[in-house]
């Protein structure tokens, strides 16, 4: 009968030889690809909002220099 070290040991070594097989390295590559897919979404959505908000500024600012020549036009 093996003791709890020797088993803990057994089970590790399974364990080990399991996690490290060709079919575990494949699930890997697929479970990393799909978080570099992933990652690629998101970076292009950030840059997306990035560009939007950029032209919501753009506008925002060209209208308050507009007001801003309006009230100095009413002020004259």
């Amino acid at each position: 009968m093996l003791c709890d070290n020797e088993r803990g040991v057994s089970l590790g070594t399974v364990g080990l030889k399991v996690l490290t097989s060709k079919d575990a390295k494949k699930v890997y590559a697929g479970i990393v690809a799909a978080g570099l897919r992933a990652k690629e979404t998101v970076l292009e959505t950030a840059e997306k909002v990035q560009a939007s908000a950029s032209d919501v500024l753009a506008e925002a600012q060209e209208i308050n220099e507009a007001r801003n020549e309006e009230i100095f036009e009413e002020n004259k």
